[in-house]
């Protein structure tokens, strides 16, 4: 059935098909396909990308991402749920690491403590992205009044910048592995996401607590409009106004 919604959309904002593919980052068949079937629903980046260009809701446009939010909500997606990242079981890290083979997000602010807790993580992840994996550290900006505000509420000895420095000292024999990219945003400071293929670890940061101190989620994917769809957009859009850490 022909997506009226989105025709509508798109006369009321007078974009044209080639205009709006622009905008969303794909071609005009693409755009075809979206309207000549409501049924179809685009990647999260896309559909959100759609509807800011056309000035509303996603799911006005795809009525299919509402009937599938209360198909699979998003509590079935939370595996567990712990009140600070450090009550993780710290095996569960390596476990997450070795299994995804497409794409691994380190969203974490520093994410220094994993190079203590997964054993020959740099190589582990030069092997996955020599096997095709793709590879994404967001880390904190080291030289932002974020990161520098943020030091002097923890008021802990190992400092954010500091552990930023732990995870880019690590990353340095990687920088020119195909694959691996890094950047710098300091949007993300109140929350960590690491992402390993259809499942993720979020860490919410409280007040002054440290990252081990705060309430952590496990997550796995069920459908297309989840909490882990949320999240995977949120580190999409940072990570497009990230800068990169290598110039």
């Amino acid at each position: 059935m022909a997506n009226e919604a989105l025709q509508t959309a798109m006369e009321a904002a007078q974009l044209t098909r080639p205009a709006l593919a622009e905008l969303c980052g794909v071609d005009v068949k693409t755009i075809d396909r979206w309207l000549s079937d409501d049924r179809r629903t685009p990647h999260p980046r896309q559909r959100q990308a759609a509807a800011k260009a056309l000035a509303t809701e996603a799911d006005v446009i795809w009525p299919a991402i509402r009937q599938a939010s209360r198909r699979s909500p998003g509590l079935r997606e939370i595996q567990a749920a712990y009140p600070t990242r450090s009550a993780l079981p710290s095996t569960v890290w390596g476990e997450l690491v070795n299994a995804a083979t497409r794409e691994l997000i380190f969203g974490g602010y520093t994410s220094y403590f994993l190079w203590l807790t997964i054993p020959n993580l740099r190589e582990t992840l030069r092997a996955k992205a020599e096997s095709g994996a793709k590879i994404r550290f967001l880390l904190g900006d080291p030289d932002s009044e974020v990161t520098r505000t943020r030091e002097q509420i923890e008021a802990v000895p190992l400092t954010v910048g500091s552990r930023i420095a732990i995870s880019l000292n690590e990353l340095e024999p990687l920088r020119d592995t195909p694959g691996i990219e890094v950047r710098f945003s300091d949007r993300h400071i109140g929350l960590s996401v690491w992402s390993f293929d259809n499942q993720m670890i979020t860490c919410t940061h409280l007040a002054a607590a440290v990252g081990h101190d705060s309430p952590t989620y496990r997550l796995k994917q069920s459908g297309p409009a989840g909490l882990f769809a949320a999240y995977s957009a949120h580190l999409n859009v940072l990570w497009d106004s990230a800068r990169p850490a290598y110039v």
